[in-house]
Formats: structure tokens, C-alpha cells, sequence
């Protein structure tokens, strides 16, 4: 494929001279309970001389596998039974131990998805950086003025103060940032990036990525771009592979195939995302039927022929080859079909068996703080919030990590207890600030579903197990009736029956996260806290999901609060959002108003970070500067020292007002409504 790609109309690329990386015809199988499975087949692909190439797909579908490959860091069981991977014109599979070490030492670098693993929590930052030089055989007496100006590059503003301090010290964002400076400090040929933004805020995200294009340039790096997030590789990268079942279906550059894609699988990827202001009211989202194949379980055929509604015998007998449009290619039998596909999901608003009753107030929350308390400092978390949650309306809570979310959640649930003054309602009745002081009524009333399914389900107990018990517990019910309602509860989160045997280890992601949702519905809850219960997830399962969440509460007229830093999915779900900074309320309001103005110049800020797939970023509002210590806040507004509105000494030394514009509306902000407005219009014009 590689010899295609470089010979199609347009390419500046010869196939291998320019390469940093290659990979021509390559299969990967892995050893499983004896048996071989091919997770990667006939794989070729190339990515040029300071070239950012994206490669795209579902969890399962190959991705990190190549990842691994590219570096020869494959587990035991793992191998490369065909074809031939080059980097930098170097055949991995014929170099030695120390001819690899080097390689990884100086030509090739890799950033994982999750910075906190890649760091050792036992060591400091500055000598985990020092030890790069170390290894690239640096004199000692380079080794921290090196490790300094790496971390300067990457925009840490105190890189002294940085390097003293462990890893469980920084947020995410920081870490990543380290982790990025690591990678960078060899001036690496070709840099991985495997999923580096999937646990990031809106902001730092925007950050990192414009780290990367501006150290890539610098440095002249090649980018090998991994992630499901398809506007972060509209921004980023030039050209973007599409791998389904370890076969790349799709490869062009990244405007032509987003703009119009020519295989199915790539249509349904791009269909399943939320469009630019899309509201659940408007239209379900479209999904991608069925799952992707068990590795190495297609045998003949399309490797999408089961799961597309193109498909026919011709799609099912013979495997399509790579078809050249020109500067790319596609293995479809009918690929100028793809944009007249069916929709998989009805076009219509989601329809309500349960009408709202307007006004009706499920959940009521007044001047709620929480304080924590350690080594003789307070840190405070949440800061004198009150919002009200009307029966079937969903919340959006908003802002980056750091601003309060999940401590607002967990204090509303009872799993963390609020300060004294605090008083959160449920229908009217004062709730106890600790959940094990509440009657189980309140406790199943109040229900969440956790990012990480992994962590919230025993991996030891069968599906039906984990949903009876639950019922058992929060509906009180035995014998028959808790296997029908686990039927019942099974079918509600559209799970298959075939799965309630089966151990959370044996499910996918999405699969995982129906089971977790079941089980918060066993006991009728009046409200689900929903925290980033779609981040970790693919855009097709996420669209599943988020129909998911919208028919239930259509159906049984509950209310969510739903905690994301996408802000495309909180729009879509979100009746209403509130937007946090520094434990405060910044501004609350309807999800038009907030997206529509005039906002907080925070909220302005957030969503100005938000990337689509047009590449687009050049509007982006930069907050500098770190979210600053909680125990040690900002006097006056706490976002003056990062505001770009900034109007002058009050924000610095006045608590600003809220300024209510409507009941259950309003924003904290000096900056009186109609200058925020005129201030917006002025930069959007």
C-alpha cells in the first residue's frame, strides 16, 4: 500500500526515501490460549519527514498494536509474521538489542494516553527528566540546565519548581506536558502520540496540541497521531488512516476524507459525531450497528460487510482491494454509494412517555461549600453554589479539571459530606450531608454512572449478577421477580441477553458502560450523576450512549446531571448547563443561552477551545497561566490573573456579583451583561 500511496496523483512523497516510518504489507498475530489471532492484516502505510499522519478506529480495531510495532515493543505473545517495518529506513526486524536501544534513544519517542502510568509516582519530576539526558550520554553538568529548558518548551511557566515536585503533584494536563518534554528531549525523528489528549480538558487539550505543532515545526518531527477524537486529527494531521479489524479501509488526505468520505465505516464514524449544535430534541444521533469482528474472525469477504447496510454477497464473498481515487484510496465494492447510506437510527427527536412537568423541582441545592482540610491549610473546593434541578432536565456541569465538578457530585450524593452551612434537597426534604445517614428511598433516588466502568463492576461476577444485586439491594425485590426485572433492565439499556453471563472482562467498552447504567437504574433513581461516562469511549459507542441516556430519561423522567469536557456532547444532552472555575459558579443557564451569549469570559474561553472538523482553531481564546491553588485563590474575581476581559483593579480586589438575568440564570462577572455581549460580538465579527 505503501508503493499506492506514493504513486497516487499529488503524493510528495517517494515510499520509503522520505519516510520516517513505514510499514508495507504487515501482519501481527497474537498468541492466545494457544491459538494464533491476526490483529493486524496486510497494514501498509507511511508517514512522511515532519508529517503528522492520523490513524483513526474503533477500540480493538489495531491501533495501539501498530503503535507498539513501529517500536518493536510488542508483549511475548505478540509478533510480526509478515512484512516489513522501517524506521527511519531501518528494518526492525533485522537490527540487533543494542542497534534497537539506540533507536529508541535518539529516532523514535512515544507519549501514551495515560501520563500518570508513564511516570514513576515514587520519583520526582527532575531527576525522571535528567535520567533522559543520562541515557543520551549528555555530561552530568547538562543534565538539569536541559531538563529546564525542555520544560520551559513545553510551557511550564515555574519549571524549577515543577522539577521538585512528585507526579501526583500536577494535574493531567502538566503531566502530559512532562511526558511530551521527555519524548522531545532526544529531538526525536518520529514521535507517537497514542490517545495523549482522551483525559484532558478542553483547554489544556487546546494547549498541548498547539505544543505539538509548535515543537513539531522546531524540531522538524514526525507525528504518528493516534486517537478517536476526529477533530483533533482534522487539526492536527495532514493525511489519516482509517483501521477497522486490523485492515486500513480508508487513507487520504485529512480534509478530503472528513469532507467526503469514501467507505462506509469512515461515513458512519463521521455520522455518529453530534453536528455543530445539535440538541437531542433535534434528532437522534446515528450510530454504527452491531460490534467489531473478534480478531482474526473474518476470513474472507469485507471486513465491515457485516455491520454495513451497503453490504451485499458480492461485499460478503470478496474482499475489496485498495481502489485509487487519486491522492487516496478505499476498499469498498461501492464506494461512490457511501454518502447515500441509510441512517441507522430513526431522524426524529426522541420520543417522551413521560411528559415533564414543568417546574417541578427534583433536586434543590443551596449555598453548598465544601472545605478539605490537611497539613494546617484549607483547600476550598466548592464555594457558596446554589442551583436548582427540575424533574426530567438534564445539567450539563462544565470546566476544567480542578474546578469543583466531581466534588459538587459527590457532595450531592452524599459520598463526600458538605460543610455545615450547606443544604441540598431532594423533592422538598433536607438531605443528610453523609450518605450513610440517609433512608434507602433517598440513597436509590440518587444513582451515578462513573467514567470507567472497570473500576465501578466487579470483574468476578457474572453481568446478571451485578444487575441482581443491585435490584436486591435498592428495589428490594427476590427469587423470579429480580430475574425478570434484570431482563427487564437488560433490554431498557439495549444489552443483549447473551451477555448476562458474561464477566465485565469479557465485554467491550460501551458494553460495559450499558451494564454500569442498568445497574443505576435498578432502583427507579429520581436522579443519575453521570461523570464523563462517554470520554473514554469511541464516537460511534458514545452516540449509542448518549440515545442511551435521552430515551431512558424520555421514558422514566429522570434528571441528570452529566459531567463532561466535551462540551459537543454536553450541548447535545444538556437542557441547561452550569459552568465552573475554582469551586465557583461562574455562570448557569439555559444550554442555548450559555452557548449562544452573552457568557462568562470563562465559558467564552471554554468554548472557543472546542475543535470541529473543519481543522478550524484560529479563533481560539488562550487563558495564560495555570488554574491557580485552591488554597491560596486569587483575591478579588478568581479568574482575574487568567481573564482576557480583565477591566482593571476591581477584578483584583472585589468579589464580583451574580447577576441573575432570568430565575436560575445568571453570571458572576463585573462586566455588566450588555458589555459582555458587545465585547463577544466585537471578537466574533
Amino acid at each position: 500500500m505503501a508503493e499506492l500511496a506514493s504513486s497516487m496523483p499529488g503524493s510528495p512523497l517517494s515510499p520509503i526515501a522520505q519516510a520516517a516510518l513505514d510499514f508495507a504489507d504487515v501482519d501481527i498475530t497474537y498468541s492466545i490460549r494457544g491459538r494464533e489471532r491476526q490483529v493486524i492484516r496486510g497494514l501498509s502505510l507511511h508517514v512522511g519527514r515532519a508529517e503528522a499522519y492520523g490513524l483513526v478506529g474503533e477500540s480493538g480495531c489495531g491501533k495501539s498494536t501498530a503503535a507498539l510495532a513501529a517500536v518493536r515493543y510488542l508483549p511475548k505473545n505478540g509478533q510480526v509474521t509478515k512484512g516489513r517495518i522501517t524506521v527511519s529506513g531501518r528494518d526492525l526486524s533485522t537490527i540487533g538489542e543494542s542497534d534497537l536501544r539506540a533507536l529508541r534513544r535518539s529516532d523514535v519517542a512515544m507519549v501514551y494516553q495515560d501520563p500518570g502510568r508513564a511516570l514513576n509516582p515514587s520519583i520526582r519530576i527532575g531527576p525522571q527528566m535528567e535520567e533522559v539526558f543520562e541515557f543520551s550520554g549528555e555530561p552530568r553538568d547538562h543534565w538539569r540546565p536541559r531538563s529546564l529548558e525542555m520544560l520551559g518548551k513545553v510551557r511550564i511557566s515555574d519549571p524549577m519548581r515543577v522539577m521538585e515536585r512528585y507526579p501526583h503533584q500536577l494535574s493531567g494536563g502538566m503531566q502530559q506536558r512532562v511526558c511530551i518534554a521527555m519524548a522531545l528531549a532526544r529531538n526525536p525523528g518520529l514521535l507517537i502520540l497514542d490517545e495523549p489528549t482522551t483525559g484532558l480538558d478542553v483547554t489544556v487539550e487546546a494547549e498541548v496540541l498547539d505544543l505539538i505543532e509548535k515543537l513539531r515545526g522546531e524540531f522538524q518531527t514526525s507525528i504518528l497521531f493516534i486517537s478517536h477524537n476526529l477533530a483533533i486529527v482534522a487539526r492536527l494531521c495532514e493525511r489519516v488512516g482509517v483501521l477497522y479489524a486490523g485492515r486500513l479501509v480508508e487513507e487520504g488526505p485529512t480534509a478530503s476524507v472528513f469532507a467526503a468520505p469514501s467507505h462506509p465505516y469512515t461515513f458512519g464514524l463521521l455520522r455518529s459525531l453530534p453536528k455543530g449544535g445539535q440538541r437531542k430534541s433535534e434528532g437522534r444521533l446515528d450510530t454504527i450497528p452491531g460490534f467489531p469482528p473478534a480478531p482474526g474472525s473474518i476470513k474472507k469477504g469485507c471486513v465491515f460487510a457485516g455491520r454495513c447496510t451497503l453490504a451485499d454477497d458480492r461485499c460478503r464473498d470478496v474482499e475489496p482491494s485498495a481502489i485509487d481515487l487519486g491522492n487516496r484510496f478505499s476498499r469498498c465494492h461501492y464506494h461512490e454509494k457511501t454518502s447515500s447510506m441509510p441512517r441507522v437510527e430513526p431522524s426524529g427527536p426522541i420520543s417522551a412517555k413521560h411528559a415533564v412537568r414543568n417546574g417541578v423541582t427534583v433536586l434543590d441545592v443551596k449555598h453548598l461549600s465544601k472545605t478539605f482540610k490537611f497539613g494546617g491549610h484549607k483547600l476550598i473546593a466548592l464555594h457558596d453554589i446554589s442551583m436548582a434541578l427540575k424533574e426530567g432536565e438534564t445539567l450539563g456541569l462544565v470546566g476544567e479539571s480542578g474546578s469543583g465538578k466531581t466534588t459538587f457530585a459527590r457532595a450531592v450524593l452524599g459520598l463526600s459530606a458538605a460543610d455545615q452551612e450547606s443544604e441540598v434537597s431532594l423533592d422538598g426534604e433536607k438531605l443528610a450531608s453523609s450518605l450513610i445517614q440517609r433512608s434507602l428511598s433517598q440513597v436509590k433516588s440518587l444513582q451515578i454512572v462513573f467514567q470507567n466502568p472497570d473500576s465501578a463492576l466487579n470483574r468476578s461476577h457474572p453481568v446478571r449478577h451485578l444487575i441482581g444485586r443491585a435490584i436486591e439491594r435498592l428495589g428490594g425485590l427476590r427469587g423470579a421477580k429480580v430475574r425478570e426485572r434484570v431482563l427487564e433492565l437488560a433490554r431498557a439499556v439495549l444489552l443483549p441477553d447473551r451477555y448476562l453471563g458474561s464477566r465485565p472482562r469479557q465485554l467491550s467498552g460501551g458494553l460495559k458502560q450499558r451494564v454500569a447504567i442498568a445497574r443505576a437504574f435498578a432502583g427507579d433513581p429520581r436522579i443519575v450523576v453521570c461523570d464523563e461516562p462517554t470520554s473514554a469511549l469511541d464516537v460511534s459507542v458514545q452516540a449509542a450512549i448518549l440515545n442511551l441516556l435521552a430515551d431512558l430519561q424520555s421514558q422514566r423522567g429522570v434528571s441528570y446531571i452529566f459531567i463532561s469536557h466535551d462540551l459537543g456532547v454536553v450541548r447535545y444532552l444538556a437542557d441547561r448547563i452550569a459552568v465552573l472555575y475554582l469551586g465557583r459558579l461562574m455562570q448557569i443557564g439555559p444550554a442555548e443561552r450559555v452557548f449562544d451569549g452573552p457568557r462568562h469570559p470563562y465559558t467564552e474561553a471554554l468554548l472557543s477551545a472546542i475543535p470541529d472538523l473543519s481543522g478550524r482553531h484560529q479563533d481560539r481564546i488562550q487563558l495564560s497561566g495555570e488554574i491557580p491553588s485552591a488554597v491560596n485563590p486569587p483575591p478579588g474575581c478568581v479568574f482575574q490573573t487568567r481573564c482576557p476581559r480583565k477591566i482593571g483593579t476591581i477584578c483584583e480586589t472585589q468579589e464580583p456579583p451574580f447577576r441573575e438575568i432570568a430565575p436560575g440564570e445568571g453570571v458572576l462577572c463585573h462586566i455588566a451583561l450588555e458589555e459582555l455581549a458587545r465585547m463577544q460580538t466585537q471578537t466574533t465579527s
